[in-house]
């Protein structure tokens, strides 16, 4: 358990001077145990939460990794932060007297590595908001580098109109991303 928490505080202080590779090394360290400790919590209640409340939880250690005080130890601030997010979904559903220990520091850390999903599934995850149509042709033209013209003659789509979803399907991908970044 010490030897992940100086590995997972040595990256955070390369990442805070700017290794964007210790950084990434670091998210992907933590991501598993993370969404370890979001499922065990949530419980099958809130199952369709995971996922969300990982990404809110990277988020906000993205936006306030230069808050970190580096003679602390990393994980109960990691902890802490995926704590506060876990109760901001209770407090959405209303739902009261959830006690989250702050002892399960011990536990979070001890947590096996799960399989952890990467940015294709979040892309999918996006996805899944936008309207069919919007779907095919991202999936075509941005996914799978089908030129426009190609994506045309597949959906039968006017290129124009090829042009014009991919456009807005992007747009409203860069909404709901914001909209998860601001939480």
């Amino acid at each position: 358990m010490e030897s992940v928490e100086a590995e997972w505080r040595s990256l955070m202080v390369l990442a805070q001077a700017g290794d964007t590779a210790a950084y990434h090394r670091l998210l992907k360290a933590i991501t598993p145990r993370l969404r370890a400790f979001a499922g065990r919590h949530l419980g099958s209640s809130f199952a369709s939460e995971l996922e969300d409340v990982l990404q809110e939880t990277l988020i906000a250690i993205h936006l306030h990794r230069g808050r970190y005080d580096s003679s602390k130890p990393l994980a109960p601030w990691i902890y802490a932060i995926a704590r506060y997010k876990l109760m901001d979904v209770f407090r959405r559903y209303k739902r009261r007297g959830v006690s989250i220990s702050i002892d399960a520091v011990a536990e979070f850390l001890a947590a096996p590595p799960a399989e952890t999903p990467g940015p294709d599934h979040d892309i999918e995850a996006l996805m899944t908001n936008l309207p069919a149509k919007q779907q095919q042709v991202i999936r075509l033209v941005k996914l799978n580098a089908v030129s426009v013209r190609e994506a045309s003659a597949h959906t039968g789509m006017s290129e124009s109109d090829v042009k014009v979803s991919v456009h807005r399907g992007i747009r409203r991908l860069a909404a709901l991303a914001a909209s998860l970044v601001s939480q």
